[in-house]
């Protein structure tokens, strides 16, 4: 069977952003007084933000309420140190989108984040356009590792998890990949402490997916 879809997820995936939220948060934790090591926030990755704070506020130990740590945090990315998606977005991500695309695939983000953060992080990059299916996981009311929000945009891409490929970077999101049945692939990063061994298979970056999907659709050997 043919691979009809692939579904990604944002951060880590499409653009160096774990890296940057993973010091910037630690940065912020600093001046509140947080004496923890940078460790500790690995648990952070792949969570929405809902949950980023209830992680944040016991990390504190109850020091902070959940929304004084929200408008810290906000106001931190939003007027001091904000993302230029652009900037820190991995290599030819557009193109190999784009070579998707050219080739029948569906495609679908599926992220984490809020709705509002993903669709101004896909624009920056120029890429809001190549998705067939965009959504968050704060839709849903099980997130990662759940497998609710890639059962969502199989179902909206009328497509079966035997026909799709879920590109995944956090421990949370193989899960959730591999929890939806479908081919979990996973894009290599071992600075953060993310488990990704559970993934069918660990890649360099897109470039070596999109050419896995084209030995997979032309029926060529995989291990070439």
């Amino acid at each position: 069977m043919k691979i009809e879809a692939i579904l990604f997820d944002m951060d880590g995936v499409l653009m160096d952003s774990e890296y940057y939220y993973h010091f910037g948060t630690f940065n912020w934790m600093r001046r509140l007084g947080f004496t923890g090591d940078h460790s500790q926030l690995n648990q952070l990755i792949g969570t929405t933000m809902a949950t980023t704070y209830v992680m944040l506020y016991e990390l504190f130990g109850g020091k902070y309420s959940k929304e004084e740590l929200t408008r810290v945090n906000e106001e931190y990315f939003e007027k001091e140190d904000p993302l230029d998606c652009k900037k820190i977005m991995f290599a030819n991500v557009k193109e190999c989108l784009i070579s998707f695309k050219k080739m029948g695939l569906k495609l679908a983000l599926c992220s984490a984040s809020p709705m509002k953060t993903i669709m101004d992080d896909l624009r920056q990059m120029e890429i809001d356009n190549l998705f067939d299916c965009i959504t968050s996981g704060e839709n849903f009311e099980r997130s990662k590792p759940d497998p609710q929000i890639y059962l969502y945009a199989m179902e909206k891409l009328h497509v079966t998890s035997s026909q799709c490929i879920v590109y995944e970077d956090s421990t949370i999101g193989i899960a959730a990949g591999k929890a939806s049945k479908a081919l979990c692939i996973a894009r290599a990063d071992d600075r953060f402490g993310q488990d990704q061994s559970q993934a069918d298979l660990i890649i360099k970056d897109i470039n070596e997916l999109l050419e896995y999907v084209r030995k997979w659709n032309d029926g060529r050997d995989l291990s070439d």
